[in-house]
């Protein structure tokens, strides 16, 4: 999967990065490939399927897709 981030300085020091189409998926790194990591490792999380999305859901089919 490829994704887009928007990855800035920041006045502090070190780097923010995030995700425009993951909303609220936002990491920072002391330096530009620390922050690329972070924000590998966020993605990756904010893409796992929790468990509780389904609950409640009688008729639901969990499927999983590619993209």
């Amino acid at each position: 999967m490829q994704l887009r981030v928007l990855l800035e300085a920041s006045e502090d020091g070190g780097f923010t990065v995030s995700v425009p189409s993951l909303p609220g998926c936002i990491s920072e790194g002391e330096t530009r490939d620390d922050a690329l990591a972070n924000i590998r490792e966020a993605v990756a999380l904010y893409l796992e399927p929790v468990e509780d999305d389904t609950a409640g859901r009688d008729t639901a089919e969990l499927v999983e897709i590619a993209v």
